[in-house]
């Protein structure tokens, strides 16, 4: 991505028109990487961005929310004590380096200061540093002498931008023109990348193409190369945009022929990384729920197994109470010392003969008392594991529908009445403080041949979807497979075959069943769908119903 000084300097330029004269309203710290400052500029309140993160470090205007935490972070803190009140008179670009500076006029009841807060943007060299006079007061990331003997980023030292590279600096006219003229010949953009100063390869690659993207010596025309690269660097003309490949966002830029237009650079820039961290929130998010869910399904299925294994140890159960039963009946001919005996088992049609180990240090009737008490603790552990596996096997299926949920969801508001599903049934921690309620997730919803067609995103907005369905609602769901709860609105109208099938393929692309060829979907009018009292989200029975079997579609078109 191109946060380089040519664009920087396009951001500098959109920031100080905006932002000059603007006074700190509020400054947060909503993470160890980011600082938001407001400022009340232009009659309207702006949130100036700045992130150091390595991936999304930048600095622009943003009306993205962000949370501030409970305490506020120290440097947070210090930026309140010197800058809170302050009016930033000039954001700026320092050199031809990827630092912006933002200069501030302090003024106190007593004292008046001017400090400058420095924004390098330098990807996983990113920091904040906040200075009056010269002399650093602190800085996000601080470094000490013995860390960084080349740079020290402390409060009291002087402030020194970082070393410059052996490159040469494309304001410098006479050093860009040395440098040109040493172009041996081949790859043109790699050549202006290795040899001129706060360039990112990608603006590299668009200064090439205004070259001709000649792949030979400039020689004789090294002058004229000279002219149409400071031309194009320093030209305050822009053509923001954000390049996109299969409609993801790749890159953003200040000056772009093709892409998703933008009115200025900022915008470009803040729609690009608000993409992308919604993008990395969203898959964070979705595999911290994933890891909670599958641990969860691993003990269920743990603790199945050990009542599968109690039910297995009671499976000579019957056969040891025929034991107690043939011992009783023929305890005349048995005597204390019989390691063994063979009985006639009557309680068999063909009447075979069963051998049975005795004890031999117990009495015949001591040994019938013995089978007896084992087949009445087998007897017993069986009437206790049946509800205790009845109930784990219904835990797995829930558990196994919210990781199916889960496996749809596609975006952050997928996620966001799971998240809460999961907290309500103890599977993740409160939230440490009390928030406003979040609005309804929307159902997601089609139209077709008139008709709309609502789905359910989970558990939760499955009940929700049945709770507002009307009697004579067609309501759809998968045979056998976890999906989401389908529902026609009929308002009612009869529904044609063509939208039954189109509402039954678009259930069968929600579900665990989405990979295979045709797979069976039920349907039934509304009225014939129960939720039995105390049912788990999302759990259903129904009657009445018919099934289709169809082959699993989005209907991507007919989606609203």
């Amino acid at each position: 991505m191109p946060q380089d000084a040519f664009t920087l300097r396009h951001v500098a330029r959109e920031l100080n028109a905006t932002l000059a004269g603007g006074k700190v309203n509020k400054i947060i710290q909503p993470s160890r990487d980011e600082v938001d400052i407001l400022f009340y500029a232009g009659g309207r309140t702006r949130k100036l961005l700045l992130n150091t993160h390595a991936s999304f470090a930048r600095a622009c205007i943003s009306d993205a929310p962000r949370t501030a935490p409970e305490a506020a972070p120290n440097f947070c803190m210090l930026l309140r004590k010197h800058l809170s009140g302050a009016t930033l008179t000039q954001v700026c670009l320092e050199g031809f380096e990827r630092i912006l500076s933002f200069r501030f006029d302090c003024t106190g009841e007593f004292t008046r200061a001017q400090r400058t807060l420095y924004a390098e943007i330098m990807g996983k060299y990113s920091n904040l540093v906040l200075t009056e006079d010269g002399v650093i007061t602190g800085a996000l990331k601080v470094s000490s002498l013995q860390e960084n003997f080349k740079r020290v980023l402390f409060p009291g030292v002087q402030y020194r931008p970082p070393e410059p590279q052996d490159k040469a600096n494309p304001a410098d006219r006479a050093a860009t023109l040395e440098r040109l003229h040493a172009f041996p010949g081949g790859d043109l953009a790699e050549f202006l990348f290795q040899n001129l100063s706060g360039l990112a390869l990608p603006t590299c690659r668009l200064l090439a193409k205004e070259l001709g993207d000649r792949a030979v010596p400039f020689d004789e025309q090294a002058k004229a190369a000279e002219e149409k690269v400071h031309a194009f660097i320093f030209s305050d003309e822009t053509a923001p945009a954000v390049e996109r490949r299969g409609g993801e966002a790749k890159d953003f830029h200040a000056r772009f022929p093709g892409g998703e237009r933008y009115e200025s650079v900022n915008a470009a820039m803040d729609a690009y990384y608000t993409e992308r961290e919604s993008n990395r929130d969203f898959a964070e998010k979705k595999r911290k729920l994933e890891g909670v869910l599958s641990a969860r399904r691993k003990k269920e299925e743990k603790k199945l197994a050990l009542l599968f294994e109690r039910e297995r140890e009671c499976a000579d159960m019957e056969k040891n109470r025929i034991c107690g039963e043939l011992i009783t009946a023929n305890i005349y001919a048995l005597r204390k010392g019989m390691e063994g005996c063979e009985l006639i088992n009557y309680y068999e049609e063909s009447a075979p003969t069963l051998r049975i180990p005795l004890d031999k240090t117990l009495s015949p009737a001591q040994n019938a008392q013995k089978y007896y008490k084992k087949y009445n603790k087998q007897k017993r552990t069986l009437a206790a594991v049946a509800p205790q596996k009845s109930e784990a096997l219904a835990d797995l299926d829930y558990t196994q529908s919210m990781l199916a949920a889960l496996s749809r969801a596609e975006n952050r508001l997928d996620l966001q009445e799971l998240e809460e599903e999961l907290r309500a049934a103890g599977l993740l921690p409160p939230e440490k403080r009390k928030t406003k309620a979040a609005p309804a997730v929307p159902f997601r919803t089609f139209t077709a041949g008139g008709f709309r067609i609502l789905a359910g995103r989970n558990n939760v907005q499955n009940d929700r979807l049945l709770r507002s369905a009307s009697p004579d609602d067609i309501w759809l769901h998968t045979q056998k497979y976890h999906s989401s709860h389908v529902l026609i609105r009929t308002e009612g109208k009869p529904v044609p075959d063509e939208v039954l099938r189109t509402a039954a393929e678009i259930c069968a692309h929600f579900s665990d069943g989405k990979a295979s060829g045709k797979i069976p979907v039920d349907y039934c009018e509304r009225r014939f769908v129960k939720k039995p009292s105390g049912a788990k989200a999302g759990f259903v029975i129904y009657t009445d119903y018919r099934t289709l079997l169809v082959a699993p579609d989005r209907h991507a078109q007919e989606e609203v």
